[in-house]
This record gives C-alpha cells, sequence and structure tokens, in this order.
C-alpha cells in the first residue's frame, strides 16, 4: 500500500510539472506575428553545420548583412547572432557560447552597443536572453543584464514573467509553442520596402563622450577570447545613418583597435565605395538598411574578407551546396512573398508596417 501510495505520488508531482511546463511553453511569447527580432536568438540552434564568419551585435548586423549574398558571391559559410539592442556583455556570452559550439575563422563585433554602460530595458533583455540555451554564458548574461525590477527566477522560470499572457494569447501560441515558425536567413532578418533617409541632423551634444569602464572590460574579454581559441576577431560600425555615431566615439574605437591589433572599419566612411543610395537602400529613413543595402554591403564585405583571410570556397563542396541551396531557395521565396506585399497593399502587412506615403 505505502509503494502504491509513493507512485501516485510521484505520478502527480510529474503531471503537476509537465502541466506548468506546457503552460510555460504557451504563455512565453512567440514572436511570430510582430517583434520578429525576438525569435532571432533560439533561431541559431537549427543550424547543422559550422560558419567560417559569425557576426555578433544589435539590429545593426542583423539587418545590415546577407549570408545568403556572402554564399553566393563567395563561398562562404555565415551566420548572425544579432538581436535588438544587444548590448555588449550579452555579445561577449554569446561569443562565448558560440564557441561551445564551433570554431569560425572570424568573428565580427559592431561596435554600435559601446555607448551603453549598464543594463537598458527588460523587453530588449528578453529578445536576447530567452531564446539563449541554458548554459553558463546565459546565467553569466542574465546577471550582467537585469535591471533593478528584474528577478533572476523570473529567467529561471519565465512562468513568473509572463503568467498574464492569457488575454493575449492567439492560435500562433499553440501553433509554434514547440517549433517556431521559419523567418529568418541564417540570422539575417529580411526586408524589401523603401523609405528614403532624409538629412541627416548632428547628433545632440552630451556631457560625456568617454565610453564606459565596463564596456572596454568585455572588448578586452573579446579580444582574449579569440585570441585563446584562435579566431581572428573584426570589429566594424555599419552604414546606419542613425543612431549618431560621435567622432569621438569613433577616435576611441580607432585607438583601442590599433593597440590590440584587431582590424577596424567603419563603413560609414565607404558608403559611395559600397553604392549604397539612402533614397533606394533603406526601409526605414536610414536606420537599417533593405534587402539591396544589405546586399550591397555584404558583397563588400565579402570581397574585404577574401582579401584580407583564407577562407575556403565551399560552392563546390556537395553536402554544403545542398544546405545552402535549400536556404537561397527560402530566401528567393520570402523576397518574392514581400515584393507581392508590397504590390498588393502598398506595404509590407506581414510586419504589421503602416502605408508609406510620397509625404514620408
Amino acid at each position: 500500500m505505502k509503494r502504491k501510495k509513493r507512485i501516485i505520488g510521484i505520478v502527480a508531482v510529474l503531471l503537476c510539472i509537465a502541466s506548468l511546463y506546457l503552460v510555460q511553453k504557451l504563455l512565453m511569447p512567440k514572436y511570430s506575428a510582430d517583434i520578429f527580432e525576438g525569435a532571432l536568438i533560439e533561431d541559431y540552434y537549427n543550424e547543422t553545420t559550422e560558419h567560417q564568419v559569425v557576426f555578433i551585435g544589435d539590429c545593426e548586423v542583423y539587418e545590415n548583412f546577407s549570408p545568403i549574398t556572402l554564399w553566393e558571391e563567395y563561398g562562404i559559410t555565415s551566420y548572425i547572432r544579432g538581436s535588438a539592442q544587444q548590448l555588449i556583455w550579452q555579445s561577449y556570452y554569446l561569443m562565448e557560447e558560440t564557441l561551445s559550439y564551433e570554431k569560425p575563422d572570424v568573428i565580427v563585433f559592431n561596435v554600435l552597443s559601446m555607448q551603453y554602460g549598464e543594463p537598458q530595458n527588460e523587453a530588449y533583455n528578453r529578445m536576447t536572453l530567452d531564446g539563449m540555451k541554458w548554459s553558463g554564458s546565459k546565467i553569466k548574461s542574465i546577471f550582467d543584464s537585469m535591471t533593478e525590477e528584474e528577478s533572476f527566477v523570473e529567467y529561471l522560470f519565465p512562468l513568473f514573467r509572463y503568467h498574464s499572457r492569457w488575454s493575449e494569447l492567439t492560435a500562433d501560441d499553440v501553433t509554434y509553442m514547440f517549433s517556431k515558425k521559419r523567418m529568418f536567413h541564417s540570422g539575417y532578418l529580411m526586408r524589401v520596402d523603401k523609405k528614403a533617409a532624409g538629412s541627416v541632423p548632428e547628433g545632440k551634444i552630451l556631457d560625456n563622450y568617454q565610453f564606459d569602464d565596463s564596456c572596454y572590460e568585455y572588448l578586452d574579454k573579446m579580444v582574449a577570447l579569440c585570441e585563446e581559441q584562435d579566431v581572428q576577431l573584426v570589429f566594424i560600425k555599419a552604414p546606419s545613418l542613425y543612431p549618431y555615431w560621435y567622432d569621438e566615439w569613433e577616435a576611441q574605437i580607432e585607438s583601442y583597435a590599433k593597440e590590440k591589433g584587431v582590424p577596424y572599419v567603419n563603413y560609414l566612411e565607404e558608403i559611395e565605395e559600397i553604392g549604397l543610395d539612402f533614397s533606394q537602400d533603406t526601409y526605414d529613413g536610414g536606420l537599417h538598411l533593405n534587402l539591396s543595402g544589405a546586399e550591397k554591403l555584404t558583397r563588400y564585405f565579402g570581397n574585404w574578407l577574401k582579401e584580407n583571410y583564407d577562407l575556403t570556397d565551399y560552392r563546390e563542396n556537395e553536402e554544403l551546396a545542398k544546405i545552402w541551396s535549400e536556404k537561397k531557395d527560402f530566401y528567393d521565396e520570402m523576397k518574392e512573398d514581400q515584393y507581392r506585399e508590397l504590390d498588393e497593399f502598398g506595404y509590407l502587412k506581414s510586419y504589421g508596417a503602416r502605408e508609406v506615403t510620397n509625404e514620408d
């Protein structure tokens, strides 16, 4: 009798745990109908092969570079581990985690996040941290990222954070409980629509242009980690017109990169050489590039990679060619779908974007 009660008790506990797990999976945001960026980090774990180049950083990588184009033009395999407002310590821990899965030849880090020396916003934190698999890297990133209002327990058990989402649930929350909607192209978030950039105002005067010491500490960690793993680290500043990139910031990055022997390229200074036209190559007035702009920048960057590093052209590799051919098919399919939406609605309905008029 005691044994029977013990078994019943164990089964009851397991059923309770399973039920809580299922409720948690249901209530967590799926980012399938809007704010797609929230699903970027998790998508990496679906990859089946390693990559020669890995980009790490904020929207200035995942909206400005196209891994499919790098493959098509140069046979370079790459992936973008980007997320919205990715802070520099989050980038470092993603780099650390990535190197536990694979060893790329080159890691590319976009330096815009040097402007933030302390935690910023829970919503952006969640879009980076919730998608990471549990590891020491994730735990350290959570503790370094939390705002004063956040709790580690709510990251450990997201049900405590999202328990009130019942009223917001949609059919997508059921459909994508265990498998995510396919939306990205090796970490690239595609947009084909256009909104021309106007005049670029000067940045507002800051009280202090010096990057925070903590940011330099994480740059040091990146340099040390890549040296330890024999991976080439590259710093870039993407050619986004906003947020404003100050000359004082540029001088600091140039000086640091020179001191550490890390290549640094500011693509804001090479817009003409890249061939970017901000009346055609941006979808939001210069913050991010659209597909045509991303492909131009990627071709230019790919040529720089081939000139500076001995990267293999894998287009003749049968196994990789098959995988990347499937990636290219999905890329072309989404491109066609987005152009079809533009023709039909005048804007990308799938992004919930408003119609762009001549007055914009």
